[in-house]
């Protein structure tokens, strides 16, 4: 055991006789003092059912750990469900809870001088949350994903949780019947697992596993699947191992790791939400990343995945056809993928990839070949102008023109978007403004799912666009940019905004602009005047105080 693990310190002098004691009475024996403490960070929660398979997982790597000579202590850590929060105020604490989650596993491991951590999670914040808390603690960790709900099924369709909020859209719109929306929302999530297409969870899970951070394969599987089970074990066995070599995050989430995190989200057809994540992340750990990396990286990066929400396959049929795996071994061939870069198995990413073939199977149509992608650059474009200085994030997949320029439609929150969306009230060719749902202003940077899937249902897809300060669902396509930096709460231009005002969004370009003279913005500007906090007490009164800009990740412990 090498003399750096933090739990020596337990067996050092008489002074350590009372925790000692303590841990005897946890389980420790006398032979137990010199072995390392490996914490258990436990998601677990029937909250969601991203969450709810996750207990016995955590058994599982607990007795693994303890086979490999560790002592494993499970702690819990929180979590909400993002798609039952949907559109309500809860959903202002989603975000929120990624740096609650960050906060507690440090809390927890640097309390309990821990000598390494799994961390289990499921639901969309569980995977950067912990991922903070790792690159902030520096020692030796492996994430473990709670895996992919299997697709609901209903009139011969393969259904996720995104086809019963697009479903409402459709309702209201008068394009299919009471009974069709309640078969749909009745069959939509059939068990355990996280959203089933390549939403937030399912795209962050890929992003560690190119990032070296969790095992190869694991990242796509199925939640109640018995391969889950068996490589959460095996995930331990890799564990204590890294932790006798002292293998730490430092050595795996570098500046190259970041840029293959980013390739393979290009090439899988990510979230939006990886962007504020994969930024959130290299903070904690100290490298430099940028909004302009992610467009740098996407004019490099083909789509080579034809996967939901505008795609047409779910996550487990991903998996059948190769996973993350075949993609990286795709990008590796073509030099978009540092192959030298390490993971938590000692071994490069090079040397994990030695027997993936080049090209994918023929005999599947979920990862195209690369010489026929999905499309010849990825699909996440970070556009600025004098509407976002700062930036934001577009999904443009999906899209047929990634163009508008068209009359402003403000609404001051979601809810005010959405009852305007199923009234009727939106025209083909407006550009919707949602404004003051941005990091301080909401606060907590509201997904905004239930506007955007009412807006595809309605059939409104490619002829309207959505902006906001907010952010996106994973479940989000469609002409939609979100992340508007600066934001409404600070005074960003989006604050500025008039009804009927001409606003462009050109993908192509890269530009998000109102379209009126700088005289006037100035004027406006010096108009504004900030609104009051919507919460003064509590935890949301706390993050807003204390949250950085979306651009640079919105984090809580840049500015202290």
């Amino acid at each position: 055991m090498s003399d750096n693990l933090r739990s020596k310190a337990i067996t050092q002098g008489n002074q350590r006789t009372p925790n000692r004691a303590m841990l005897r009475a946890v389980g420790f024996g006398d032979e137990d003092f010199n072995k390392p403490i490996v914490g258990i960070a436990n998601g677990y929660s029937t909250i969601t059912p991203c969450n709810m398979g996750l207990n016995d997982l955590a058994l599982r790597a607990e007795a693994a750990l303890r086979q490999s000579g560790t002592m494993p202590q499970l702690f819990g850590t929180i979590t909400i469900s993002d798609g039952i929060s949907m559109g309500t105020e809860g959903m202002k604490y989603s975000l929120v809870s990624r740096d609650v989650i960050a906060d507690s596993i440090e809390t927890v491991c640097n309390g309990q001088s821990m000598d390494g951590v799994l961390a289990i999670g499921g639901c969309d914040k569980n995977m950067p949350g912990a991922m903070i808390a790792i690159a902030r603690m520096n020692i030796p960790a492996i994430f473990v994903y709670g895996g992919t709900i299997k697709p609901g099924h209903y009139n011969g369709c393969d259904l996720t949780v995104v086809s019963a909020f697009e479903a409402v859209g459709q309702h209201s719109a008068g394009k299919i019947p009471d009974e069709e929306l309640l078969g749909i929302e009745r069959n939509a999530c059939p068990g355990a697992g996280s959203c089933g297409g390549m939403f937030t969870a399912n795209t962050m899970s890929s992003a560690f596993e190119a990032m070296g951070m969790s095992l190869m394969y694991s990242s796509t599987m199925a939640a109640e699947d018995a391969e889950k089970a068996e490589s959460t074990e095996q995930s331990a066995f890799v564990l204590a191992e890294a932790i006798r070599k002292q293998i730490l995050p430092s050595q795996i989430l570098t500046r190259d790791a970041f840029e293959n995190g980013m390739a393979v989200i290009m090439a899988v057809g990510g979230s939006t939400n990886a962007v504020l994540h994969l930024l959130a992340i290299a903070s904690s750990m100290g490298v430099e990343l940028t909004l302009d990396d992610f467009e740098t990286m996407r004019q490099r990066v083909p789509v080579l995945c034809d996967l939901k929400p505008s795609g047409r396959f779910v996550t487990t049929e991903f998996h059948q056809a190769g996973g993350v795996p075949q993609v990286m071994k795709m990008l590796l061939e073509h030099g978009l993928l540092h192959g030298d870069a390490l993971t938590i198995t000692g071994k490069t990413i090079a040397e994990q990839l030695t027997d993936i073939p080049a090209e994918p199977d023929p005999n599947q149509e979920v990862i195209r070949p690369w010489d026929n992608p999905m499309y010849a650059q990825g699909h996440l474009a970070i556009l600025k102008g004098n509407l976002a200085s700062e930036g934001s994030v577009a999904k443009i997949t999906g899209v047929k023109n990634p163009q508008i320029t068209g009359p402003a439609r403000v609404f001051e929150s979601e809810e005010e978007c959405l009852e305007a969306i199923l009234a009727g009230s939106i025209n083909p060719g407006d550009v919707i403004i949602v404004r003051y749902e941005g990091p301080k202003g909401g606060p907590g940077m509201r997904e905004m799912l239930a506007p955007t899937s009412a807006i595809i249902g309605a059939g409104l897809g490619d002829s309207v666009g959505l902006i906001t300060d907010g952010r996106f669902s994973g479940g989000t396509y469609g002409l939609v940019v979100g992340h508007v930096a600066p934001e409404a709460a600070v005074g960003g231009a989006i604050a500025l905004v008039k009804e009927g005002d001409s606003i462009t969004i050109d993908a192509k370009a890269r530009l998000l602009q109102i379209n009126i003279s700088d005289e006037e913005l100035q004027a406006r500007r010096e108009e504004w005047q900030p609104r009051q906090p919507r919460y003064t007490r509590g935890v949301l009164a706390k993050y807003a105080k204390l949250v950085s800009t979306s651009s640079r990740g919105a984090v809580t412990d840049v500015n202290l």
